[in-house]
Parts: structure tokens; sequence; C-alpha cells
């Protein structure tokens, strides 16, 4: 099947066609996603909680992140591979927004690159879009203003930070972003955004109405055991499949079960 574009996701807004996009942060990875039919894969800056063992996104390097783009856009063939830009590579100045976004097309072979924030993005996003990096928005809880969130908290709630929400939305859509990527935010709301934006919406927890579905893969496979968002569905429990197989393993290798004849050499 031909390569996911900006272009693709298009016509598939246009058809009424749902979008899927979930996060990949190496090559064996990609590939199962890429054979699934994922049509987005998003090497989030979630890397820092999910697989390097960081409290949150904030401490994820350039360098970690170009690292793992690159292994995921090498097992991608049909998805859309993007770069998430990590904390204090774009809010600096346009020049390193730019600078940095680049490397993920250039080094890492991403398609595109994701950032967070909204009318105060849009001269980074406006450089970016120029330059020819095609980029993902992102407006409600994005996670490296945690901190000044005071946690992780649904946003939207109120009257006057709905109407800025969907004000950044409009703003970042003139500014040139291909598709926006709403993260905890009323059902409503983001029905609302959806029908306001020509361009294709994604939920991440924003209820049904936009153009795709987001989530963070080890969530919803049940890879770490804990507890999830609300709005996460788990369609595997693999913490218990993995803890079942390795407990399985020692139990052989000590009662001298494993390695059988099959597994050894003649």
């Amino acid at each position: 099947m031909s390569r996911v574009t900006t272009a693709t996701l298009q016509e598939m807004k246009a058809k009424g066609v749902k979008s899927t996009l979930l996060t990949a942060y190496d090559y064996p990875t990609a590939r199962l996603l890429d054979e699934a039919g994922i049509d987005i894969l998003l090497v989030g800056d979630s890397l820092g909680n999910v697989v390097l063992g960081y409290e949150n996104t904030l401490p994820v390097t350039m360098e970690e992140s170009l690292h793992h783009t690159s292994a995921v856009a090498r097992g991608a063939e049909r998805a859309m591979v993007v770069g998430d830009m990590p904390f204090l590579s774009y809010q600096t100045t346009v020049a390193d927004a730019v600078w940095n976004a680049g490397r993920y097309l250039k080094e890492a072979g991403a398609h595109a690159v994701k950032l967070e924030g909204g009318r105060e993005r849009a001269d980074a996003v406006r450089a970016m879009v120029e330059t020819g990096i095609p980029v993902m928005g992102h407006l409600g809880l994005t996670p490296q203003s945690v901190h000044q969130f005071g946690g992780f908290r649904v946003q939207g709630k109120s009257e006057d930070a709905a109407r800025r929400l969907i004000e950044d939305a409009v703003i970042l859509e003139e500014a040139g972003i291909f598709s926006l990527l709403l993260e905890c935010v009323p059902a409503e709301l983001a029905e609302e955004v959806t029908t306001d934006l020509c361009i294709p919406t994604l939920s991440c927890g924003a209820g049904p109405h936009c153009s795709g579905q987001v989530m963070v893969l080890h969530d919803m496979l049940g890879f770490s055991g804990g507890k999830v968002p609300k709005f996460v569905k788990q369609y595997a429990n693999l913490h218990d499949v993995i803890i079942e197989a390795l407990t399985t393993f020692k139990k052989e290798v000590q009662e001298g079960v494993f390695p059988g004849p099959e597994h050894c050499y003649k």
C-alpha cells in the first residue's frame, strides 16, 4: 500500500474515514503497527515516561528523540512517522524550532513533526511549513506544560478556556498545520473544533467526534500493568502475559525442564 501522507489524511477526513495514531519507540514495534495498518506512528515524548523511566516528558532530549525516531522510521513502510519535538527544542527561537524540526526529516527519516501550544507557536509553525516541514499541532492537555497546569487535568472546561482553545486551533490551522491533536478536552468542545477546521483532528481523550483516535501503545496493550487514564481502552494485558512467561521460564530452568533435548545440538 502507498505511504500515508498529509494528503491521505485530508482525503480520509473528507470521506469520513477515521484515522488511527499510536505511539512507537522502536523498530520491531513500528513493523507490527505498520503491518496492522495503523496510519500514523508518533514517536512521542512519552518516550520519557514509557521507555526511559523519567518522571515526565520534560527530560527527553533531541538526541534521544532522534535516536528512537530513526528506529521507528526504518520499521514503517506505509505509516506516516511523526517525531514529537521535546521540551525546549522549539520554544526558544523560531530559528531553533526550524533547525530542530528539520533534523527529524533530514537525520531521522520522519515525515512530520508535532509540537505543543497555540497562538504562541504560530510563528514557529509558519516558519517550519515555509521550510517544507509538515507540522502536527497539539492543544488541550499539553504534557510539557504539566507544571503550569498543576498536574494532568482536563482542559477547556470553562467557557473562556474553550473559546481560547477554539481560537488557538484556528490560528494554528492558518499557520499551516496539517492536523491537530486534542488531548483531554470535553467531547463537545472537540466536536466543535473538528467542525470549525478544514484539517483533520485527532482525539486523545477528546471523545468520538474527531477525525481519528490516538493512544499510547503501552497503555492500550496493558504493558506497564499500572493505572491508565480514563479515556484508554485496554485491548490486551501484556503485563500479565509477560510475567507468566518469565516466571515459567525461571521455574523450568530451576527444575531442569529447559533446555530439553529438542533445544540441544548434536
